[in-house]
């Protein structure tokens, strides 16, 4: 029964540790979508907690390549793209008898934010960025005996809201329009969707043994509606837009994603985890955002109605997590993590590939309150983003730059009571 003990006591750090890790993922990745509490053996349990991300992402040998919205490279050639951020957690779960536990979160799946300015020579292809998403998640399992252990079947759905600002230098006007016109436009948008979850896993608790394989679906966000505002750019620019604010709508997916988890006792009090996770990050490619009034023309990228776009240009994200846990004493645990996550950007863009080391500890202060802390500390790989074209059409090619091997930080405090 050792095992099993040390289940109880580490399992928390698995969170605690690659929790950390995965909130600097590839993509738009804020730790994606977390059930563990599922399996928390308490019949009434309730988590809460915090990551605080600190990214210190920048952008160098940056180069203007389009003059014709104005010659920026008279403007810095480095800037510092990154912003820090913070992700909430909170989760209820309760065991119904002895076969159905039920959970419901909230998180914040997917997000970014990038404050790279106006004064550098990328201006005229982004300023600042800033997406977030509210997830509203219920989930339930039923298990029984089977073999020497016991399966889990997993289903669940959860509804989700998106928003987003992006803004950039439109033209960079010249003296003394500048004093009237400062050149800048901006995208808002906003949306929801919904979900769907459905997963499998084994459980054999003498050995503290556990494997899972969860499906997320997509979230369709058909309903993407905002504003294009073009009020500081002068009107011959873009005739008929400029000048004015301009009600827009479009559509997207969040990606679909699978995700395999294990972890076994290895020996007295100790545990080692592992996971690997897909997330089809290439479904976000050009995100065309059309004019409401063309509401009865379809929507699509480089299409006659666009009047601006999200150039993403993904591809599949990849996440593989290792790490071991062990069980101290009565009232304290701790586990150690290492996460590759492969980049999502492919020649545009700055999501490199990301190395990172997570660690945590737990501390159970009584019989139902468990504290735990956990921290991460990661390497933003090198890469550089230029021009390239997708389906024809050529992208990034507003500006070229490159990045270097750069840090990333992460810190996790979550509390944790059962009764």
């Amino acid at each position: 029964m050792a095992f099993s003990v040390a289940l109880r006591g580490a399992v928390t750090l698995v969170i605690s540790s690659s929790f950390a890790s995965a909130a600097f993922a590839g993509g738009l990745d804020r730790g994606g979508y977390d059930i563990d509490l599922l399996f928390d053996k308490g019949r009434y349990v309730f988590e809460s907690g915090v990551t605080y991300v600190m990214p210190d992402r920048k952008l160098k040998n940056a180069k203007d390549t389009n003059p014709l919205n104005g010659n920026l490279n008279n403007r810095s050639q480095s800037t510092d793209a990154s912003v820090n951020y913070a992700i909430p957690y909170a989760a209820f779960k309760v065991g119904i008898g002895d076969d159905i536990d039920c959970m419901a979160d909230y998180s914040q799946p997917f997000g970014a934010h990038l404050n790279e300015g106006v004064n550098w020579a990328g201006a005229n292809d982004e300023t600042k960025v800033k997406l977030s998403t509210n997830n509203y998640s219920a989930t339930c399992s039923y298990k029984f005996d089977m073999g020497p252990g016991q399966l889990r079947l997993i289903g669940g759905g959860f509804y989700q809201e998106v928003s987003g600002y992006k803004s950039r230098l439109v033209f960079d006007t010249p003296a003394p329009i500048s004093a009237v016109y400062n050149g800048m436009g901006s995208l808002d948008i906003d949306g929801h969707g919904w979900g769907w979850r459905a997963g499998i896993a084994y459980e054999i608790p003498e050995y503290a043994l556990r494997t899972s394989l969860v499906y997320n679906s997509r979230v369709k966000y058909d309903n993407l509606k905002g504003t294009v505002d073009l009020t500081e750019v002068p009107p011959p620019v873009l005739p008929g837009f400029a000048g004015k604010v301009t009600s827009v709508f479009g559509s997207a997916d969040a990606p679909d994603s699978l995700e395999w988890k294990v972890q076994t006792g290895i020996a007295p009090d100790w545990l080692a985890f592992g996971s690997v996770k897909w997330t089809n990050w290439s479904l976000l490619q050009s995100i065309a955002f059309c004019p409401t009034s063309t509401r009865s023309i379809s929507c699509k990228a480089n299409g006659p109605t666009e009047l601006t776009s999200l150039d993403l240009l993904y591809k599949d994200g990849w996440t593989i997590t290792g790490g071991v846990g062990h069980k101290f004493n009565d009232k304290w645990s701790g586990a150690v993590s290492l996460t590759w996550d492969r980049g999502t950007s492919d020649g545009y863009g700055m999501n490199s590939d990301t190395w990172s080391l997570g660690a945590g500890v737990a501390y159970k202060a009584t019989e139902h309150v468990q504290f735990n802390f956990g921290g991460a500390l990661g390497l933003m790989t090198s890469g550089k983003s230029g021009s390239i074209t997708r389906g024809g059409a050529v992208y990034g090619n507003d500006v070229s730059y490159s990045f270097g091997n750069d840090l990333v930080a992460a810190l996790q405090t979550s509390v944790k009571v059962s009764f």
